[in-house]
């Protein structure tokens, strides 16, 4: 099991740096933030520093989307990061919700994005690709390598995350939710003519490792929050009694009433408190590290090749460090 660490790109950005290589010298492969170019910093410029100062780690958006930056400035980024530092970044993209819903956008639609993955990835690895019509290659890249994993909750995003991305980022940490949406996005992928062995899973939830179950629940409650933006939307799509997505996920967001995105991700949200503990227990992973490890390992029995740490709460460096002590060598040893 891979592990990666989550990050925001507030000020300063060598905070973020710092933190990146912390997590490095604690076994984490991967290192992530968040994408949205009004709440925090630009992360590219941030990757480059963070590749700089560490040597193995992998760097990417979690998640980008198409709009904010098109395809090809996208792909040329990435390809520029691989070439200067040889082939360590990842693409994380979905249809866009805090970067487009700030600027007053409507997340993209599925179509969009599934066009952008395709276009993504065969620019940063220097073959053609359609671009509104036109045939485009970057034509300075050689041996380029980058892996698009989409992010998705419902079922036409899990087919399509099935049929075109290199790996799916889930953004929640329950089991139940976690096997009935692997299930989803295998059987795509098999249905599509691929290996579903070869579409990396990856889930990603806040961590927070200690005995006061009380002060962990208050640190992360903003997650409940954050993942209830994409499950109204399921909701508006497909109704709560549909049958298409899991009552387990949309039960949950019946007290919701609005939310404030310049809250968005931070602990203290005030638009979360109809996030109840049983969600966010379920959802996080909370408590001594024994705990950690089980459910780590109940999700790697189901498929999951990555853990990917939102460290977003007053302890990161601790969590951090905890997780490089206890949980990684019980996960990967």
């Amino acid at each position: 099991m891979d592990f990666g660490v989550v990050l925001q790109t507030d000020p300063p950005g060598s905070a973020v740096v710092a933190l990146m290589r912390r997590a490095e010298r604690q076994g984490f492969r991967y290192g992530w933030t968040f994408d949205s170019s009004v709440l925090w910093q630009e992360p590219f410029v941030i990757y480059s520093r963070v590749l700089e100062h560490t040597e193995r780690m992998i760097v990417g958006p979690m998640v980008t989307n198409p709009s904010t930056r098109t395809p090809e400035v996208t792909a040329s980024t990435f390809a520029t990061l691989n070439e200067m530092y040889g082939n360590r970044t990842v693409c994380g993209i979905g249809r866009g919700d805090s970067a487009m819903r700030v600027a007053g956008r409507k997340p993209d639609t599925l179509a969009r994005l599934g066009e952008a993955i395709g276009v993504i990835r065969d620019l940063a690895e220097g073959r053609e690709a359609d671009v509104d019509g036109r045939r485009l290659r970057i034509p300075w890249v050689r041996d380029g390598r980058l892996p698009v994993w989409m992010a998705a909750y419902g079922p036409r995003a899990l087919a399509m995350a099935g049929r075109l991305a290199d790996g799916f980022i889930l953004q929640l940490a329950d089991p139940f939710l976690t096997e009935w949406m692997i299930k989803a996005v295998r059987t795509a992928a098999a249905e599509a003519g691929r290996d579903p062995g070869t579409v990396t899973i990856c889930v990603a939830a806040p961590a927070y490792v200690g005995e006061d179950l009380d002060r962990a629940r208050e640190q992360c409650r903003w997650f409940g929050g954050m993942v209830g933006n994409h499950v109204a939307d399921l909701v508006s799509r497909y109704g709560e009694h549909s049958g298409l997505v899991p009552e387990a996920l949309t039960s949950y967001i019946k007290a919701r009433q609005g939310y404030d995105y310049a809250h968005h991700g931070r602990t203290g949200n005030p638009d979360t408190a109809f996030v109840p503990d049983e969600i966010v227990d379920r959802f996080c992973l909370l408590g001594p590290p024994a705990a950690q490890i089980e459910k780590l390992r109940a999700l790697r029995d189901l498929g999951v090749d990555q853990f990917a740490l939102y460290a977003m709460h007053d302890a990161k460096e601790a969590t951090i460090d905890a997780y490089g002590q206890h949980v990684i060598p019980a996960l990967t040893g």
